[in-house]
């Protein structure tokens, strides 16, 4: 006869017999769902993936809640400054003290013609200036340049182009320090002097910072202070390169560069110019109408700026058609007039800062505003009387 004890034995085996389907359907259920979430959970994050291939994201677990719950996209957040040791600090700000690199000329190009298409910068931006001296050797008039920088770090850039066989270097604590580019020969009325000119705007545009290119030589003087000339570059709509169509300049028209250059195209300016971004990009990244120049153009550093910009309209039409700088040509000479500490004197800056009426009225210019910005060429020893007279002429 069974014992109490064996009864209850009994019923627990049939209970258990009896959960024990339950229980496998249970554990089959769950485990199913859990797989069902990894599923949804691996789907979102390749579909987040694919969405944003073009940056490397790895989700974390926060990440992953927030795109399950999050049903609306967060708001939008203003630019902030890059930060430290970011990914792309060296492409967006290159270094400020020593900019010599290895780089031949066409991967210097090649890089520097790189354009993002995104125009809204992801990070706090000021426009600069680039300021490109294509130069023989030394900077006689630096001190006044000197004077005309001191204050104004952070909206200005310097690039220098010399002889490579010079090796003068600027003293400790000048802005002109470190800031000569790798260079090569240049010779009067040479291609190789729009070579040097390509250089310095490529160079220039690897800071993404520089808004607008400006060349100068070694001889040229700043007429105005430098919040003055950087508020009307900065806030300039037209780029301001000398281009006009005269017999004179189309007896260096090359019949070998038709049927690509028209005489119709032909145009001539001065070589000291002032170029917007966009502008100087198509100028670094053009391998089709220079090399058409340097075969058969006779001083093409006064001819192709002027015409690349007639060949591209939509270039051409911000184009001022006027040079910034101020240069006598009043002698028909091979070289302009040169300027000593004799010529210089009050009245002749100031007459300079109010500029040649008759070429401004030409050129459209309006006569609130100044026409030319600098001025050459003067010589080292008019450098005594410019540093004079800077303060009570030009204001700096």
């Amino acid at each position: 006869m069974p014992t109490q004890k064996d009864r209850n034995s009994s019923s627990l085996f049939l209970v258990i017999k009896l959960l024990n389907p339950l229980l496998h359907h249970f554990l089959n259920l769950l485990f199913y769902f859990f797989l069902l979430c990894f599923g949804v959970v691996v789907g979102i994050i390749v579909h987040s993936s694919l969405e944003a291939s073009s940056l490397p994201y790895y989700p974390t677990v926060q990440s992953v809640s927030q795109l399950v719950l999050v049903t609306s996209p967060p708001p939008p957040t203003s630019p902030s400054p890059l930060p430290q040791n970011y990914e792309l600090e060296m492409f967006l700000r290159p270094p400020k003290i020593n900019i010599m690199h290895n780089m031949e000329d066409n991967e210097l190009f090649w890089r520097a013609s790189m354009d993002p298409k995104i125009r809204s910068y992801p990070f706090s931006r000021t426009p600069k200036v680039a300021f490109m001296f294509l130069t023989r050797g030394p900077l006689p008039l630096a001190p006044l340049w000197e004077r005309f920088f001191r204050g104004c770090e952070g909206l200005f850039t310097i690039y220098i182009h010399t002889n490579p066989s010079y090796k003068e270097s600027m003293p400790q604590g000048s802005v002109f320090l470190g800031r000569r580019i790798p260079s090569k020969r240049v010779d009067w009325a040479n291609a190789n002097m729009v070579d040097a000119e390509r250089r310095l705007l490529a160079n220039a545009l690897l800071d993404i910072n520089n808004e607008r290119f400006l060349l100068l030589s070694e001889s040229c003087i700043p007429l105005f202070n430098f919040t003055t000339i950087y508020s009307y570059l900065i806030n300039s709509t037209q780029t301001h390169v000398d281009s006009y169509d005269l017999p004179f300049g189309r007896v260096r028209y090359n019949r070998r560069m038709y049927p690509h250059i028209h005489m119709h195209h032909w145009r001539k300016g001065s070589q000291w110019f002032e170029l917007d971004r966009p502008m100087a990009l198509e100028t670094v990244s053009d391998t089709f109408y220079w090399p058409i120049f340097k075969a058969y153009c006779r001083c093409p550093d006064e001819h192709y700026f002027p015409t690349l910009l007639n060949l591209t309209p939509s270039l051409g039409s911000r184009n001022s058609n006027r040079t910034l700088t101020w240069t006598d040509w009043g002698k028909r000479r091979a070289h302009p007039r040169s300027f000593g500490g004799p010529d210089v004197n009050v009245e002749f800056l100031k007459w300079l800062r109010r500029s040649d009426k008759e070429y401004c009225e030409h050129k459209g210019v309006d006569k609130t505003r100044p026409c030319f910005l600098f001025a050459r060429k003067f010589s080292s020893n008019a450098l005594d009387k410019l540093l004079r007279f800077a303060s009570t002429v030009m204001y700096f």
